[in-house]
């Protein structure tokens, strides 16, 4: 399995844990880990990013 079919695979599996939870995994979402995958930048870039999206939208 190539590393995007793996990467497609794991999205599929998190959006069917994620509606079991009736949270919604948005394009947006899947682009940040796509990129988080392709080593574009580091976890702690991502949980920074996110936190700065949740204070802004809060």
């Amino acid at each position: 399995m190539s590393n995007d079919e793996k990467f497609e695979f794991d999205i599929a599996n998190l959006r069917k844990d994620f509606e079991m939870e009736n949270m919604v995994i948005t394009p947006e979402d899947v682009e940040m880990l796509r990129r988080y995958n392709n080593n574009e930048f580091t976890m702690n870039e991502m949980i920074n990013s996110i936190k700065k999206d949740y204070l802004k939208d809060n």
